[in-house]
């Protein structure tokens, strides 16, 4: 058995803490020390751009923040729109940063601080993309010499660097400790996959290979997010995510909040929005957000704008907002279990969802079915419940 001393656990009042596993640690740490939430996100990450690989062949990214990701995504290239909006305007992308890029880009405000996985080898363009963002650590397979060099000296040396054995197979069986309590359970490795999506019950049935694709990705994001959750997801990118909540409904209106900020973000009138060079990254996005928000107005007031922007630019009015997300269509969305009622269906239908990926098995399927017919909405089936605690 091999063990690792951490600072503390979550809390700095919970000592001792430490790491072990009987078969031997399966990874390396090459820069910083973990802590005990960096390792929790680190695992849960690996597990998911591992799978997303598989799934689609394509290198996969994750943002993770307190054990739920923040965005996850594959390869895909990015529109000339969202390189705008992601400020990466004019540069070729490997494909490992483009899935870094759509990651980090699905919820900056939530990712500020995030860990990192990676499917693939770390290059040197993605490490410098990480040296400019405030993140924790990253997990990857392996990083070249120049990246790693990059990544050392990012957080004044002690940006967490870890390296994930590729070969490692975790016991069938895992543990877990509450209150003292020991908990059981056989880990849940069933398989995301096309076959999830052949069941749709709806009228219609058309399910083209990218939305196939964008399933895939949000019921792999979910697989690894706190329950209840949802996920939408466009473009090989989730572009919303709401983990955690007690109602699914709650769940669909923070993650479509979340992707309708995403949408908004790229509306040619936020996309012009004219910063001051000198403003930093966080500052600007969180101007953003607060710009295509409920709070514009305040944002605009006499003397709030001065330090942001050139000059005082004009409001995003609620009937622009309203028209630019009109607009939005073939988002994919997700669910961990069953939706109960119509109701997320037509929250969902306001940003843009067109294909739906629930387990199914509620009373009222019927009354979900017919909701997503009335939207001529193509919803599967998957029999697949994803709860993770």
């Amino acid at each position: 058995m091999t063990e690792m001393e951490l600072k503390y656990g979550c809390n700095p009042n919970q000592k001792p803490a430490r790491v072990f596993c009987e078969k031997g640690l399966p990874f390396t740490v090459l820069n910083g020390k973990p802590g005990y939430i960096n390792l929790l996100d680190a695992f849960n990450s690996w597990q998911l751009v591992r799978e997303l690989k598989e799934a689609t062949g394509l290198p996969a990214a994750a943002s993770f923040k307190h054990v739920s990701p923040a965005g996850a995504a594959v390869a895909v290239p990015l529109s000339e729109a969202l390189q705008k909006a992601y400020f990466v305007e004019g540069v070729e992308l490997s494909p490992v940063a483009t899935a870094y890029i759509r990651a980090r880009g699905a919820d900056r405000m939530s990712s500020y601080g995030d860990f990192v996985a990676l499917s693939d080898e770390c290059d040197a363009q993605t490490a410098s993309f990480l040296k400019r963002e405030v993140s924790d650590g990253i997990i990857a397979p392996s990083y070249s010499a120049e990246a790693l060099e990059i990544l050392k000296s990012k957080r004044k040396g002690t940006y967490l660097v870890i390296q994930m054995d590729t070969n490692y197979q975790p016991e069938p069986l895992e543990q877990k400790q509450v209150f003292g309590i020991t908990f059981e359970q056989q880990r849940n490795d069933i398989k995301i996959t096309p076959d999830c999506l052949t069941e749709i019950p709806t009228v219609n049935k058309e399910l083209p290979e990218s939305a196939k694709r964008d399933l895939l990705i949000s019921l792999i994001t979910l697989k690894y997010t706190q329950s209840n959750s949802v996920c939408y997801a466009k473009d090989g990118q989730a572009i919303g995510i709401g983990a955690g909540q007690q109602s699914r409904v709650h769940c669909t209106r923070l993650a479509g909040n979340k992707a309708d900020i995403w949408y908004l973000r790229q509306c040619p009138k936020v996309m012009n929005l004219p910063f001051k060079e000198e403003v930093r990254r966080p500052d600007r996005d969180n101007a953003i957000d607060v710009y295509v928000g409920e709070e514009s107005e305040d944002l605009l007031t006499d003397g709030n704008w001065e330090h942001l922007f050139t000059e005082k630019p004009a409001p995003l009015t609620r009937e622009e907002k309203k028209a630019w997300l009109a607009t939005q269509t073939g988002v994919a969305l997700g669910s961990d279990a069953f939706f109960p009622f119509g109701d997320n269906i037509e929250r969902a239908r306001k940003s843009g969802v067109s294909y739906i990926a629930q387990a199914g098995g509620s009373i009222r399927d019927d009354n979900v079915i017919a909701t997503c017919d009335k939207y001529n909405m193509t919803m599967a089936m998957t029999h697949i419940r994803l709860f993770h605690h």
